[in-house]
């Protein structure tokens, strides 16, 4: 009786004692990678193995709180700009010239003269000293036709001086009436207002502002004190006046603001380094102030300090890197010195050196030169 021995489908040798067959290559299945091969792990014959693989997977393991190799660069959404009502723009206000005030106020004089002659109850004198004749009805009195004379010359006269005004070059008047905007007066000289409008002067003129020392930080997060120079000017008086609360205190906790966001050199530290600074604050200060009318031409600071509790340790820092430095630059010309010197005796023959003598003589060219630099240094 014979006895067949099962083939198993991990045994390399085949049924029939032939050429051994190589079984299909096994995969590991991850759910963070792709499939791979394991006889590429272990591969022990040259002839490559064609094996189709899957598009790889990279994501974050379950239940490990491994990172992702690759993000995806999130999208920060962009910061609203401050806005007011896009009604509320700057427009002239209707106003007439100065002569016109005072001839209806001259009018009203006049008016009010002539009830009182009409009335009887102008003095002789005065009615001789402006020719005026003598009223047949004198001592009649006032009547209601009279009094109602006199009240309209007396309005006229309120109205054609107390309208009066006086444009100054460099200010401006915004006029609102029961809580609306009228327009605004940029005119300068004698004009006329219309005296029921409620007027606020503002400066339209170029403008500078010093700031008191405001906190900062350097790129390395380093506590600062800066002060700056602000040049801006109102562009918009309606939104400037109307639109917020108070515009110079906008402006100043706008340029705050900015300090926060950008980084701060001190002077010397880097070079161009203020510049940019100043071109980056001067770009967020004019993006924020424009909202309410507000023109801002550069953003400059005038001194960068050092925070009271880290300006010791800094300025130790500045010393050390400085003096690092001077010490780094006399050693380079101390090599190009000894370079220089071990050259033109070799090329001009003056001597003939193995290696040995011209490490001897590098080294005590290095020591002599070093030790001159050295005096020399204050």
């Amino acid at each position: 009786m014979s006895t067949t021995t099962a083939h198993t489908p991990d045994s390399d040798e085949p049924p029939d004692g032939g050429t051994p067959v190589r079984p299909a290559p096994r995969l590991i299945h991850n759910e963070t990678t792709t499939e791979i091969p394991v006889h590429l792990l272990f591969r022990d014959d040259p002839d490559p193995v064609s094996v189709p693989l899957r598009p790889a997977v990279v994501a974050r393991r379950q239940g490990t709180g491994e990172q992702p190799r690759l993000r995806r660069p999130v999208m920060t959404k962009p910061r609203p700009a401050a806005a007011v009502d896009p009604s509320l723009v700057e427009r002239p206000a209707g106003v007439l010239p100065g002569v016109a005030g005072v001839a209806a106020g001259l009018g009203g004089v006049a008016g009010g003269l002539a009830a009182t002659w009409w009335a009887g109850a102008l003095p002789p004198l005065v009615a001789h000293a402006l020719y005026l004749p003598a009223y047949a009805g004198a001592g009649a009195g006032f009547g209601p036709a009279q009094w109602a004379a006199c009240a309209g010359a007396g309005a006229l006269c309120l109205f054609g001086f107390g309208g009066l005004a006086r444009g100054v070059t460099g200010r401006a008047w915004v006029l609102g009436l029961f809580g609306r905007y009228r327009g605004t007066v940029r005119r300068t000289g004698l004009v006329w207002i219309n005296p029921l409008l409620v007027r606020r002067r503002v400066d339209i003129r170029l403008r500078h502002w010093r700031s008191e020392e405001m906190p900062a930080a350097d790129g390395n997060g380093v506590a600062l004190r800066v002060v700056v120079l602000v040049v801006w000017r109102v562009r918009d008086t309606a939104r400037a006046v109307l639109g917020v609360e108070d515009h110079e205190t906008y402006l100043r906790e706008c340029v705050e603001a900015a300090l926060a966001r950008v980084p701060v050199e001190p002077a010397g530290t880097a070079r161009g380094s203020v510049e940019v600074a100043a071109d980056a604050l001067t770009r967020l200060v004019s993006a924020d102030a424009a909202g309410i009318g507000l023109e801002v031409f550069s953003v400059r600071p005038v001194r960068v300090e050092y925070a009271p509790e880290v300006a010791p340790a800094m300025q130790r820092r500045r010393i050390a890197a400085l003096d690092a430095r001077q010490r780094a630059g006399m050693l380079a010309g101390v090599v190009d010195s000894v370079e220089d010197t071990v050259t033109r005796l070799t090329m001009r023959g003056l001597v003939e050196l193995d290696d040995y003598e011209r490490k001897v003589l590098v080294r005590d060219l290095t020591v002599a030169f070093c030790s001159g630099r050295a005096e020399s240094m204050p």
